[in-house]
């Protein structure tokens, strides 16, 4: 099996996969325990009995199939939303990592002069500082998926994005970012990365700032994670990214409203919307800003 092969590309991203469906597992613990005050550290137990959960019994996915849905001591329902949460998770790493290695070894076409989930085109496979570069920005990746998704479960259910997630979410993308521009010599993609903290965080706390209740402190630090990784990836990214939150966001404002499940002074959390945003410009906002740009130049 050499390197840029076919089959270490599919072990790598079955790997992922797997990988994400165990943190997909423990989102589930952290989404349901950081709001209510509570440690992460103890193992998991129903929230129903308080009965331990097994090991067997823990399995993403397979556990929940296997129980039929149901508590082991209680035959209390288990929401599906865990091996949903589980499955998406597994899925959203195994994607990442596809298209990650896909671009980095060629055997996807770039969409763009700096798109994908580097800021450089060095092989994954291919050894040196380069491919390690890669790995540290594909894991810088992996947790901003994962942060994405808890979230967002966070967010629905309460309307607050913790400080204990987002702030830590700084120093990691830092450091990451910092060691793969130090192996790569790219400043530029981490002065962009920089710029786009600044930029984005400055934005949401003036929009706070003018409408106070339009937006929460959360989203606003929240703004600046955001920033950080599209930055990294491009000026593209960065603005296609921000202007898709609004987009995605207003969309399903007027669509609860449409179907009276919601008003215009209703309280619509935006963090999901900033987060799929982000998503947006992360994996086609280069492409698009270069299509906008062709067609005001006609290039």
């Amino acid at each position: 099996m050499t390197a840029d092969s076919p089959a270490l590309t599919t072990f790598v991203v079955l790997f992922a996969g797997l990988f994400g469906l165990v943190i997909g597992s423990f989102l589930n613990v952290v989404a349901y325990r950081v709001p209510a005050g509570m440690s992460i550290v103890p193992g998991s137990r129903c929230p129903n009995c308080g009965a331990p959960i097994k090991p067997w019994q823990n399995v993403p996915v397979l556990s929940w199939i296997a129980l039929r849905g149901k508590c082991a001591e209680c035959s209390e329902a288990i929401s599906p939303r865990y091996p949903i949460v589980e499955l998406v998770t597994g899925v959203s790493f195994a994607l990442i990592a596809w298209v990650a290695i896909g671009i980095s070894t060629g055997s996807i076409t770039r969409l763009g002069s700096n798109v994908g989930l580097t800021a450089n085109t060095a092989s994954a496979f291919g050894g040196g500082a380069d491919s390690i570069a890669f790995w540290l920005v594909l894991v810088a990746f992996l947790y901003f998926s994962a942060i994405s998704i808890v979230l967002t479960l966070i967010d629905l259910d309460t309307k607050r994005l913790p400080n204990a997630i987002v702030l830590p979410s700084y120093v990691v993308a830092v450091i990451l970012f910092a060691a793969a521009a130090t192996l790569t010599n790219d400043w530029a993609a981490l002065v962009r990365a920089g710029a786009g903290m600044v930029i984005l965080y400055a934005f949401y706390f003036l929009l706070r700032v003018i409408r106070p209740g339009g937006m929460g402190g959360g989203d606003v630090k929240l703004a600046g994670v955001v920033g950080i990784y599209l930055g990294w990836l491009g000026w593209g990214a960065l603005i296609i990214g921000s202007f898709a939150a609004f987009v995605l966001g207003g969309l399903f404002g007027i669509g609860l409203m449409v179907f009276r499940k919601a008003g215009r002074k209703t309280a619509i959390p935006f963090g999901p919307w900033m987060l799929a945003g982000a998503w947006v410009g992360i994996f086609f906002g280069q492409p698009i800003a270069n299509w906008y740009v062709g067609m005001l130049t006609g290039t």
